[in-house]
């Protein structure tokens, strides 16, 4: 599993995870801290990467593309410091892997985890 942090999410969680064993890089550390979110879906779907994020646009474009991929993993839940971000991301992870590796968005909240597969069709 790879991930890519957005914008919102705390840059040393990226260190966090890879001691956990997860390949993440934040997207401050390849400079695109100001790219909008189309850019940051493509470096994603480049690098095969899941996109984690706190802003909800980037659900809206992947229905509207009708994409497959990336995946996309929404955290409802604000101001979590990096240990929390890492270890709610562990337990995402854990959860929901296959279907990550499908295609899939996950949408993190206080007390749930929801979870569709990629297309997004209405």
């Amino acid at each position: 599993m790879k991930l890519l942090l957005d914008q919102g999410l705390p840059l040393s969680a990226a260190a966090l995870l890879c001691e956990a064993g997860i390949d993440t890089i934040h997207v401050g550390e390849i400079a695109l801290s100001a790219a909008d979110d189309t850019e940051i879906l493509q470096k994603a779907q480049e690098d095969q990467r899941v996109v984690v994020t706190l802003d909800a646009d980037f659900h809206a474009l992947l229905a509207l593309a009708e994409a497959i991929s990336p995946s996309v993993i929404r955290i409802r839940i604000e101001k979590l410091r990096a240990q929390a971000l890492t270890e709610l991301l562990l337990t995402v992870i854990s959860e929901c892997e296959k279907d990550l590796e499908l295609g899939a968005v996950v949408t993190v909240e206080p007390r749930r985890i929801r979870m569709r597969r990629l297309p997004l069709l209405t």
